[in-house]
C-alpha cells in the first residue's frame, strides 16, 4: 500500500503544524518521521491515520483520495507510545479486541479469532503470556502486545507514534532490532515517529527529517547522515562542530589557516561560510609538519569503550568554544594525550553552508 501526501497544511490557531508538506511513501517501506518536538511529525502521522483533519491538501492511499475518509475506512493500525492496553483484559483479549468489535457481518468466527490471535502472539514471541494481564508484563512486552493488537485487524498501513519512547535505553535498542526483523518478514507499509536520531538511522528504509512543519530532507539513513541538505539536518543528526570561515577563489580560511582542497570552488567575491565537521572526521596530531593543522589545546578527555572523546580549544579562538573530537582507543594510546597538551587538529572532510539566504552548499569537501 503506497501513501502520497500532497500540499498538506494544518494550523492550530496561530500555530502552523504543517506547511505545504509533500511526501511519497512506497509500498512495503519502513519510513521514519524524525524531528524535534513541535516539528509536525506526530501531526503528519495523525493526519495519515485519519485522527486529524487538514486545512489544505490531500492524502492518497494507493492512488485513491482518503482525505475525508473516517479512520475506520482507512484500515490503519496505530501503535501509541504508552501502549493503551486495556488493563481489565487479558493479553489474548487485548489482541482480539479489534476483531470482536467489528460489525457482525465482518466479524470473524470465534475459531478464526482464536487462530489469528495465537499466530500474532507467536509472531511477537509472547504466546506464553496470553492469559496474563498488562500489569504483569514488562514495558517492552506491553509494546510488542500493542503492536500485535494493531496487526490483528490486518491493516493496510501500520503507524507507530514514538513506539519506544517510554522504554529504557537497553530495551529500546533490543526492540529496534526486533521491529526491523519483523518488518522484513511482513513487508507492511509502516511509518514511525521518533525524535531519536539513532533509532531512525538504524531502523528505517528512508528518513524524513522535519523542522517547523516542513520537510528538510528525505533520504536513506546513509544519505541524510553523510550528505545533509541543510545546517539543521547536519546539527540534528549527531554531534557536529561548526567553524565560521571565509571562502574566496576556491579556498577556505578558518582562523588564520588557509585550507587547501582537492576540489575547485569558484567564487569571485569573499563569502562568509560555516564549515560543519563531525567529531570523527577530525585528525589529531602532536606535530604539524606540513602546517595544515589548527593549533589547539586538549581541555577534556573522556574514554567510552573503544573510542575516546576529546574536547579541544583552538588557540586563536577568543571565546574558547570546545571542539569535539572522537578517536580510537589505539590512536589515543599512540598519541599519549593528557589534559592541557598542545595539539593540532586537521579536518578530513567538511560540509560548507552560507549563513545567508544565498545558496552555498558544498558537500564532501575532502581535505
Amino acid at each position: 500500500m503506497s501513501i502520497e501526501v500532497l500540499n498538506l497544511s494544518r494550523k492550530f490557531g496561530n500555530f502552523t503544524a504543517l506547511q505545504d508538506v509533500n511526501l511519497q511513501v512506497n509500498a512495503g517501506e519502513l519510513l521514519a518521521l524524525l524531528g524535534p518536538s513541535g516539528s509536525g511529525k506526530t501531526t503528519l502521522l495523525r493526519v495519515i491515520a485519519g485522527l486529524e483533519t487538514v486545512d489544505n491538501g490531500q492524502v492518497l492511499f494507493h492512488g485513491e483520495d482518503a482525505t475525508d475518509q473516517h479512520v475506520r475506512e482507512r484500515q490503519v493500525g496505530f501503535v501509541f507510545q504508552h501502549y493503551a492496553l486495556f488493563r481489565n483484559m487479558t493479553i489474548f483479549e487485548n489482541v482480539a479486541f479489534g476483531l470482536r468489535v467489528r460489525p457482525k457481518e465482518f466479524r470473524p468466527s470465534d475459531k478464526e479469532i482464536q487462530s489469528r490471535v495465537i499466530k500474532l502472539l507467536q509472531l511477537v514471541q509472547l504466546d506464553w503470556l496470553a492469559h496474563r494481564y498488562p500489569h504483569q508484563l514488562s514495558g517492552g512486552q506491553r509494546q510488542r502486545i500493542a503492536l500485535a493488537r494493531a496487526l490483528a485487524v490486518e491493516p493496510r498501513v501500520l503507524l507507530l507514534d514514538e513506539p519506544f519512547g517510554a522504554l529504557d535505553a537497553k530495551v529500546r535498542k533490543e526492540l529496534r532490532s526486533w521491529l526491523r526483523r519483523l518488518h522484513d518478514e511482513m513487508h507492511i507499509t509502516s511509518i514511525f515517529v521518533t525524535h531519536d536520531q539513532e533509532e531512525a538511522l538504524e531502523v528505517a528504509d528512508r528518513v524524513v527529517v522535519m523542522n517547523e512543519g516542513k520537510i528538510e530532507q528525505i533520504g536513506t539513513p546513509d544519505e541524510v547522515y553523510e550528505h545533509p541538505a541543510s545546517p539543521f539536518v547536519y546539527e540534528f543528526l549527531g554531534n557536529v562542530n561548526s567553524f565560521h570561515g571565509r571562502l574566496y577563489h576556491g579556498r577556505l580560511w578558518i582562523d588564520d589557516l588557509e585550507i587547501k582542497t582537492h576540489r575547485h570552488l569558484a567564487n569571485d567575491e569573499e563569502t562568509a561560510a560555516i564549515a560543519y565537521i563531525r567529531p570523527h572526521e577530525i585528525e589529531v596530531l602532536k606535530a604539524d609538519d606540513d602546517e595544515t593543522g589548527i593549533a589547539a589545546k586538549v581541555s577534556q578527555v573522556t574514554a567510552l569503550g573503544p573510542i575516546v572523546r576529546l574536547e579541544v580549544t583552538r588557540s586563536n579562538d577568543r571565546e574558547k568554544t570546545p571542539v569535539r573530537v572522537e578517536i580510537s582507543k589505539e590512536q589515543f594510546r599512540e598519541l599519549q594525550l593528557v589534559k592541557n597538551d598542545a595539539v593540532f587538529i586537521k579536518p578530513k572532510r567538511i560540509n560548507l553552508f552560507s549563513p545567508s539566504k544565498e545558496k552555498i552548499h558544498i558537500s564532501d569537501f575532502v581535505i
